[in-house]
């Protein structure tokens, strides 16, 4: 009988993507021709947890005119930030039995940037990625070139962004499919960003396993080493790569769909709390993004329900 019981769950859970994206899942994602009024994005969007691509949203940033590679180069050039290094361009990724973190470098942008225009070598593909409010914090220099916050978003979640991220690097780094507990305002500066999403709904698809910790570590001969964090806990991941997914170890991954979108310079993608999303990028390509802290309500209590059903009846 508690057979029957389980088996019953874990054929809700299977059915439950289809019907969630039938209801609230949009075919592709949606563009608006102007920035919504904090009303319309609050009762539009983020209620119905639907991500959008947004025009004209940026056109009075400075940034979106003045933020070339010679601009930069002369304006923070001299400016050390955080450098993502990677062996093959995964940061925070699953690697063999491994969550692999990227081993971190301080250089100063100019470095960066004669590394991106192909003038000078480094090991590694580049990434300047570290989320922890980057660019207030590394290049405080570039803040007059664009807004602190977004206002319509900041009125209509009734608070200021927990972060805003700066974003340059190679068209080898990749960000491996995750989700983010932020309502996320992505705002492509130059170049284009590639987005794979999946709704939150579709987590019985997707598969989490844990993984031992480690960092890579860059050697003087220009080698990588991973190294394991020992006094860190595992850390569940999602192991698949939804571009090249292992169908024959994650078969269910079959029944998710993915939405893809292209995100253009002078374009604001929003990104709703929890959708899962992997990212690519044009080389070169420079971006700033708004992490605004969700609101943990029913809709995150959910969520946690669907992930710990999952879990527990060894779909995952």
């Amino acid at each position: 009988m508690a057979e029957a019981a389980l088996d019953a769950v874990r054929r809700e859970l299977r059915e439950f993507p289809a019907a969630a994206r039938e209801l609230s899942v949009p075919l592709s994602v949606p563009y608006l021709d102007e920035p919504p009024t904090p009303l319309h994005f609050y009762r539009d969007w983020v209620c119905p947890n639907r991500p959008c691509i947004i025009h004209n949203a940026l056109q009075h940033w400075p940034a979106l005119q003045k933020w070339s590679f010679p601009y930069l180069r002369a304006t923070v050039g001299s400016t050390e930030v955080s450098v993502a290094v990677t062996p093959d361009g995964y940061a925070d990724a699953v690697r063999g039995d491994r969550f692999v973190m990227p081993a971190e470098r301080l250089l100063p942008l100019s470095r960066v940037l004669d590394v991106l225009e192909g003038r000078a070598r480094h090991p590694g593909v580049l990434y300047v990625q570290k989320q922890c409010s980057n660019l207030p914090t590394e290049l405080p220099q570039l803040l007059p070139d664009l807004e602190p916050h977004v206002p319509w978003a900041s009125e209509a979640l009734g608070k200021m962004p927990d972060a805003v991220n700066f974003w340059l690097g190679e068209a080898a780094a990749v960000t491996s499919l995750h989700k983010d507990h932020y309502e996320n305002l992505y705002c492509v500066i130059s170049g284009e960003k590639h987005f794979l999403l999946h709704p939150p709904s579709d987590r019985p698809f997707i598969p989490y396993e844990l993984y031992t910790p480690a960092t890579y570590q860059l050697t003087e001969e220009g080698t990588f080493k991973m190294v394991d964090e020992e006094a860190m806990e595992k850390v569940p991941w999602i192991p698949l790569d939804p571009l090249a997914p292992d169908l024959a170890r994650y078969p269910r991954y079959h029944q998710a769909q993915a939405l893809r979108c292209t995100v253009q310079a002078g374009e604001m993608l929003y990104l709703p709390a929890l959708w899962f999303h992997h990212v690519q990028q044009s080389h070169g390509c420079i971006a700033v993004n708004f992490w605004y802290d969700m609101e943990y309500d029913l809709r995150y209590s959910y969520f946690q329900l669907l992930d710990s059903l999952t879990k527990a009846s060894g779909l995952n």
